[in-house]
């Protein structure tokens, strides 16, 4: 089975974008904006636990997790077809 490069990337971009801005809105509310950079905020350049930060972070992590997705569904397709060719034989 092959993935969808694009579809994946899109994905993964939206759900770690999404589950990351979720998360920060869940601390402030629990917590309150605190403002203090965090690990995550160490990888993404402008992220604190504030609502701006959340837009911030939102768009980091888009960016992040449709590299990353891509990334792995393109490595999938590869083994795959490595696989599939190597059972054919």
């Amino acid at each position: 089975m092959k993935l969808n490069v694009k579809a994946f990337a899109l994905t993964s971009g939206l759900l770690w974008g999404l589950g990351l801005f979720c998360l920060t809105w869940w601390l402030i509310l629990l917590d309150g904006p605190t403002g203090e950079v965090t690990l995550i905020g160490r990888l993404y350049r402008g992220y604190t636990i504030s609502p701006i930060g959340s837009f911030i972070g939102l768009v980091w992590a888009l960016g992040d997790g449709a590299v990353g997705g891509a990334v792995f569904a393109w490595i999938y397709n590869l083994l795959a077809a490595k696989g599939a060719s190597r059972g054919a034989a």
